[in-house]
Parts: structure tokens; C-alpha cells; sequence
């Protein structure tokens, strides 16, 4: 049987962090989800701006890594669920952490989410062509739903999914 899972309102969490994934931190032994960001999983394969295959999703969460470093996070809860997910925004020195994944490439703004909050980082990383936006990628959504379906990571990375 299903379980369903409410929504209840969390507060706010600070100490060191650890990179889980890129969309994903433990702090103090929680684990908190970026809220408004989608970003490639650690299986995915992106082409850099030479055509090179790399692993993006592990690229962007050493990326994330190398940011936070020793820094203290804080992470105010948007939302907790009964099954145990936490989404929150996230900072580390002040600096918004799912806006500095997006502004630098690494993830993408995920609107149904965020409603557009990192719109504007995702379009100046896109026009500057940085990060993903330098070669190209499959959706992350959308890579994840062709796993879902049976393909393999390089099937699904390939570029009849990508984006140019």
C-alpha cells in the first residue's frame, strides 16, 4: 500500500554541510533537497564544449563541493514531507546556493518549482555559456524519466535527448 505524504511546514537548520549530490546536503544529519533546482544525476553524461563526454551531475556536486568548503550552511525549510524530505533554500556566506549552481551552469532553474525565481541566473549562464549551457545535456527531468523506462545512462544522455 501507498503511503501518502503531507506537507508540513520546517524551520530553519545551520552547521557544516556535506555534498550528498548536487541537489542534495546533509546537515547535522538531515538531509536537505535544493528547493527550485533540477539538477543532472551522477549517472548522467553531458559533452563539454569540445564534444568530450563528462559527468556532469559529478562535476557540478565537486563543483558545489569546492564552494561550500568549510563554510557554514544555513538552510531555511520551503517544505517538509512525512516521508522525510526536507526542500529548502539554502546559503552559505550569504550566497543563495541553488542561484550559484544555476548562475554558474550547473543545474537548471526548475520553474514548475521555483516559479521562476532563478530565471534570470539560468538565462545569464546560458547566454555566457557556462557550465552545461558550453556543450550539451539531456534535461535532467527528462533523462531521469528515460532511466525510469529502461534506458541505460548512455542512451539516455545521448543527443537525440539533448539540449543543444
Amino acid at each position: 500500500m501507498l503511503a501518502l505524504c503531507t506537507v508540513i511546514v520546517a524551520g530553519e537548520l545551520t552547521g557544516p554541510a556535506h555534498v550528498i549530490s548536487t541537489d542534495t546536503l546533509e546537515v547535522h544529519g538531515t538531509r536537505v533537497r535544493l528547493w527550485g533546482i533540477d539538477a543532472p544525476d551522477n549517472t548522467q553524461i553531458c559533452r563539454d564544449i569540445r564534444g568530450h563526454q563528462y559527468r556532469c551531475g559529478l562535476s557540478a556536486a565537486s563543483n558545489l563541493e569546492g564552494f561550500i568548503a568549510e563554510r557554514e550552511v544555513s538552510c531555511l525549510s520551503v517544505l517538509q514531507d512525512e516521508c522525510g524530505r526536507t526542500m529548502a533554500t539554502c546559503s552559505a556566506d550569504g550566497v543563495d546556493l541553488g542561484e550559484w549552481l544555476v548562475r554558474n551552469g550547473l543545474v537548471l532553474d526548475w520553474t514548475q518549482y521555483s516559479k521562476g525565481r532563478y530565471r534570470a541566473a539560468q538565462r545569464a549562464a546560458d547566454h555566457a555559456g557556462l557550465g552545461l549551457w558550453a556543450g550539451s545535456f539531456a534535461v535532467p527531468w527528462l533523462y531521469r524519466r528515460c532511466i525510469r523506462l529502461g534506458g541505460r545512462a548512455a542512451s539516455c544522455s545521448d543527443d537525440s535527448n539533448a539540449h543543444p
